[in-house]
């Protein structure tokens, strides 16, 4: 069958997801355009029936769009490791690949330290944020120190660190926490409100 790229076929791939036809779903993974390929990713999941080996071979795709989907998918696979696309070209799939190894809650300690380091290295705000917010959520007392770093970032990182200090405990802890107590974002405040709320309840 020859493919078709344009809404069409991206309507023919999208459906497949919703009425069982997995054959035009996995089809769409060797499409020649990217969207089909994204949209063939998500059908299969929707369908149940996407493999690791499908997510692992999305993750080196060509597309940016591919990768970014498939490191979505892959926080709800904690046998898919996401160390790849951590250190990926594109912001967006490094983005998308943090918070997808908070979502794993559980990784090996390669992918944990290039957490901690992006969180504090990374030029782009959108993944120091996201690998901080994957710290907190991982729970592992190595990443403090960076999450520490992050309640001095931006104000939407810093939101996220202060969430993010909710596993921890320490005079660290504490002190980041009044200090974000009156933090000039209000949001920011009202994240230490909400931590030290739920530790005292």
């Amino acid at each position: 069958m020859t493919l078709h790229r344009g809404g069409g076929r991206w309507r023919e791939i999208a459906v497949a997801g919703h009425t069982g036809d997995a054959d035009t779903a996995r089809g769409a993974l060797a499409d020649a355009d990217p969207v089909s390929r994204e949209l063939g990713l998500g059908a299969l999941a929707r369908l149940g029936v996407l493999t690791d080996d499908d997510v692992r071979a999305a993750l080196i795709d060509d597309s940016p769009a591919v990768r970014r989907r498939a490191a979505m998918i892959a926080g709800q696979r904690p046998s898919v490791s996401l160390r790849a696309v951590l250190d990926d070209s594109d912001a967006t799939v490094v983005e998308a690949a943090a918070w997808a190894c908070g979502e794993q809650e559980s990784v090996d300690d390669d992918v944990l330290n290039v957490l901690i380091d992006l969180g504090v290295s990374s030029s782009d705000a959108l993944v120091r944020e996201a690998c901080t917010a994957a710290l907190g959520a991982i729970g592992d007392p190595r990443g403090l120190s960076t999450i520490l770093h992050g309640c001095a970032d931006k104000p939407a990182v810093r939101r996220r660190a202060v969430l993010a200090l909710a596993p921890f405990d320490g005079d660290e802890v504490d002190a980041a926490l009044q200090t974000a107590l009156t933090d000039r974002d209000w949001q920011v405040r009202q994240a230490a409100e909400d931590v030290l709320r739920a530790a005292n309840g």
